[in-house]
């Protein structure tokens, strides 16, 4: 047996053909899903990067391992305390931990913990490539050879476990220019109509329609072609979408080259494959452009498409989390899931009898860009928030029909006010009981996240985006965030 895990950052389900999506990105993960499960609700319990790929590496929620923000306290795993072993219990019981101890050859080819200073990732993994040179980001031109060059060596062998990470469709949008735009005259989703783009222009906060690039149009170093300069027109708002599906489609070129190696290993029919992701991209949801800043539909839910041997293909509607995933290969692979420790559950018996079994509701984490979580529940969506991260038009509340609204353009938390209560109700509930099973300090890491000043990624920014703001006529924005966070207004 022998199982890939292709991981396509910052991939959102329905950009892929499979999903419904109207542009031809994914000609070979629609192929891949043809012959596997579809699996439709899936969310990252935790978002953005470093709090999904915890969380799936440990099989437990940010909550319990610690790991919500990138940056401070809670961007490092909690300390297991005076009842750690010699092997800690966290490295032992990782997703490859269990593959390795298992007897199966493990690799990563990602420079995802050198990017994050997250070294757990390897726990349990034997080779370790990273491809990193600089901040991170390297295209699939540029990881595709490290991965076939393995697949040279070890693919033929029996019994192991490969993931290989692709940055693609992350900003900024840096797809080779000779690589062309397939998607040129093709239309922008519909959804995003002249309407939505004039009511995102008059809102505020970092990867705003009017600054889809942060805070400083030089965040990642001098903006790639590709790279949005801001949503003025809906031509502009066209060239955003255009951005990142070119990068899934150069993302899905490398799946199809490595499907193509398996292939002519001859091992192809006996490889499992899990395309997933570890978050998806907003573009104008919430009035955020071009990044992944809430806890949101846009941001937590992500394809996981499987195609196991043995396992029938079909479509799976069932809500479940990414470390789910984690926890139904192993039992396909006959590993035992860490029961008690992991907060994964596995779909094998689901899968094996053909139904749609999944939890009744998911709580969605997001500690890097503003402290929010949400409860994905039936056909809606609530939304708690203790720091906006610098979008004022952010209520405390905020309820969403999923079902009827994906894009979140009708807050419903006023008007469905018994729901909205219903929802902070499973909340709290769900934070305590998981705060009673946590490791060593059992704070809830998003209170240690408001006492260190916020989110990661916005601490020190508000002085002089209030003067971004006035000078863009936004100065309500700018009023209204300095009466909300005055001390951050003098850091």
């Amino acid at each position: 047996m022998r199982f890939i895990y292709i991981d396509i950052d910052t991939l959102r389900a329905d950009h892929l053909g499979c999903y419904g999506y109207h542009r031809d990105t994914s000609p070979n993960i629609d192929a891949i899903a043809a012959e596997g499960v579809r699996f439709d609700n899936v969310y990252a319990s935790d978002v953005p990067c470093l709090p999904s790929r915890t969380a799936l590496s440990t099989g437990m929620f940010g909550i319990r391992n610690g790991v919500v923000n990138h940056g401070g306290l809670a961007s490092d795993l909690r300390a297991q305390g005076a009842k750690r072993h010699f092997f800690g219990k966290i490295a032992s019981n990782s997703w490859a931990s269990k593959f390795y101890y298992a007897g199966w050859h493990t690799a990563s080819i990602s420079s995802f913990p050198f990017r994050h200073s997250a070294s757990w990732w390897n726990h349990g993994v034997m080779e370790a490539m990273n491809l990193m040179r600089g901040f991170g980001g390297e295209r699939a031109d540029e990881v595709l050879p490290g991965a076939l060059d393995w697949l040279k060596r070890r693919g033929a062998a029996d019994n192991w476990f490969l993931h290989v990470h692709l940055w693609d469709p992350h900003t900024p949008y840096n797809t080779p220019e000779e690589y062309g735009n397939p998607f040129e005259n093709d239309p922008a989703p519909a959804w995003h109509t002249e309407e939505i783009r004039q009511r995102n222009w008059n809102w505020a906060g970092p990867h705003s329609a009017q600054e889809p690039w942060g805070f400083t149009p030089d965040e990642w170093g001098p903006p790639p072609p590709r790279q949005p300069w801001n949503a003025d027109s809906m031509e502009s708002v066209k060239g955003i979408f255009d951005g990142y599906d070119v990068g899934i489609r150069y993302a899905d070129d490398a799946v199809g080259a490595i499907m193509n190696a398996l292939d002519d290993l001859g091992v192809l029919d006996d490889t499992a494959v899990l395309i997933s992701s570890d978050h998806g991209e907003a573009f104008g949801e919430l009035g955020v452009y071009a990044d992944h800043q809430a806890a949101d539909q846009a941001t937590c839910n992500i394809p996981a498409i499987l195609r196991w041997p043995g396992i029938e293909p079909r479509s799976y509607s069932g809500l479940h989390y990414h470390l789910d995933m984690a926890a139904t290969t192993l039992e396909l692979a006959d590993i035992e899931v860490p029961a008690g420790w992991w907060s994964g559950e596995s779909a094998k018996q689901a899968l094996v009898d053909g139904t749609d079994a999944g939890r009744d509701m998911l709580v969605l984490s997001q500690g890097a860009w503003a402290c929010q979580r949400g409860v994905r529940f039936g056909d809606h969506l609530y939304l708690k928030t203790w720091h906006d991260g610098y979008h004022p038009h952010w209520n405390e509340e905020m309820l969403f029909d999923i079902a009827n609204d994906p894009h979140e353009v009708h807050d419903l938390a006023s008007t469905e006010a018994a729901l909205t209560r219903q929802a902070a109700a499973m909340l709290e509930e769900w934070t305590a009981a998981q705060l009673e099973i946590g490791l060593g300090d059992q704070r809830d890491p998003m209170e240690i996240v408001m006492e260190e000043g916020g989110p990661y990624h916005v601490r020190g920014h508000l002085p002089a985006y209030l003067g971004h703001l006035r000078g863009s006529g936004r100065s309500q924005w700018a009023d209204a965030l300095a009466e909300r966070y005055p001390a951050d207004v003098t850091s």
